[in-house]
């Protein structure tokens, strides 16, 4: 479970944002969505520990996160939150099995290849894990990020515009996968976007303004 209570956030002194505070479980989704310039990604980036916010609190499984120390927050991230970014970030020179992998040996020092190849069978990638990422499709590469952001089980799931260049067939695909992957993993998923489409596909919602 992820909640956050009055957190806030500058770039200098132009750009301050204040965000509402938000709560989802386990197995919930939650989609936070809103025009550009309003703040998402700098939202999901606070609930990620990828930025610390200037005020408020962000609790993840009853941690507050905001008060650990640089070193302790990329160990408790890597263990408890999964991110899909919206550039996928791949080690080019790594095969898709390799770079699933990756993300398990940098959280706890081991190389998880069961786990690797039990997540891209599930997500029906299983004859492409040889391949290099920049020899799949966009809507595979979006599924292998996905199998990297899940292979340490995490808390939190977090994805940033996961669909904005994906057709309307492949984002709601990735949209019921997220979503029932999240009720399988026990985890919580947020997402932040400016994709109309998803605004119907999801109840549990927040607008940015």
């Amino acid at each position: 479970m992820i909640a956050t209570k009055n957190i806030s956030f500058a770039y200098g002194n132009e750009n301050q944002f204040q965000f509402p505070d938000i709560v989802c479980n386990a197995s919930e989704s939650l989609l936070i969505t809103g025009n550009s310039g309003v703040g998402k990604t700098t939202l999901l980036h606070l609930l990620g520990g990828l930025l610390r916010p200037i005020s408020g609190e962000i609790n993840l499984d009853n941690v507050a996160i905001q008060t650990l120390s640089d070193k302790k927050l990329d160990a408790f991230r890597g263990k408890n939150i999964g991110i899909v970014l919206q550039q996928n970030h791949f080690v080019e020179a790594l095969s898709v099995l390799e770079n699933v992998m990756l993300a398990s040996w940098l959280a706890t020092g081991k190389k998880d290849k069961a786990k690797a190849k039990s997540l891209l069978e599930h997500l029906h990638l299983e004859k492409h894990w040889d391949k290099l990422p920049s020899q799949l499709s966009v809507g595979q590469q979006q599924r292998v990020s996905i199998a990297r952001a899940l292979i340490n089980n995490p808390k939190v799931l977090l994805a940033d515009e996961p669909t904005s260049s994906l057709d309307d067939a492949n984002t709601l695909k990735v949209a019921n996968l997220l979503e029932n992957l999240a009720k399988e993993y026990d985890t919580a998923l947020i997402i932040v976007t400016h994709d109309s489409r998803l605004k119907e596909r999801f109840s549990n919602q927040i607008s940015l303004l």
